[in-house]
């Protein structure tokens, strides 16, 4: 089973390519879709209702159909990340090494995010046979990530960004005091300021860790989101 999905498959990731960054995505079954876990442990309801787990073609079904290929893919990968951890860091390492071959050829350099449709605290699970975490067995690797868990200890080749939601308020001012930059997604035209702090756009690309510390993500209202009116959408 192949775990992390290449650049060029991913529309939002594809754009990091022009700036000579190579990014591979993993993609679980967000939330409880898998029926074995919650991967999503902070999602608000506005958040599960404008999920990209549906977007582009993850959202694509067969007439009288209620899944696909993708879907079912994700929700494999979560089942299995469930069941039998040895089995799949076995694979995402594998992977890994194997985005790193191909980037060396490519002259790109190598990003990893791990949460595509889910927000697991990855820092706290280890390898069963070294101990090591995912991110100390690759130092050199830059892994990043958007979260809604608030209070987490990244290591330093792991960059996270907060993410903005109906109801998670407090937490993101907890969020902005502890420095973080904070992911907001906005209808119309992103505002200038928000919270006191410089918005800056992040459609351009997800390379979220060449972002400008002290800084609000913008990102503008897509798919499902454009119709929400639960406060996700600023």
């Amino acid at each position: 089973m192949k775990l992390l999905t290449s650049p060029n498959a991913n529309q939002k990731i594809a754009k990091g390519l022009k700036y000579d960054h190579a990014t591979y995505i993993l993609h679980l079954a967000p939330s409880t879709l898998s029926g074995v876990m919650d991967t999503c442990p902070m999602a608000s309801e506005g958040c599960k209702q404008a999920c990209l787990n549906t977007a582009g073609r993850g959202g694509i079904y067969k007439k009288g159909e209620f899944s696909n290929v993708i879907q079912d893919a994700r929700i494999r990968k979560t089942k299995l990340f469930h069941s039998d951890k040895v089995e799949f860091f076995k694979l995402l390492i594998a992977d890994i090494k194997l985005a790193q071959k191909q980037t060396a050829k490519s002259g790109k350099q190598l990003s990893i995010r791990l949460n595509g449709t889910s927000d697991i605290v990855w820092e706290k699970y280890r390898i069963v046979e070294t101990g090591e975490t995912i991110f100390s067995t690759f130092p050199d690797v830059q892994f990043y990530d958007y979260t809604k868990i608030p209070k987490r200890v990244a290591p330093s080749n792991y960059h996270l960004t907060f993410s903005n939601a109906d109801g998670n308020l407090l937490n993101v001012i907890k969020a902005i005091t502890a420095d973080m930059n904070i992911a907001v997604v906005f209808r119309g035209a992103l505002p200038s300021t928000w919270r006191g702090l410089p918005v800056i756009s992040g459609d351009d690309s997800d390379l979220r860790f060449l972002d400008l510390p002290n800084h609000i993500i913008g990102l503008t209202a897509k798919g499902k989101a454009k119709q929400d009116t639960s406060g996700f959408v600023v």
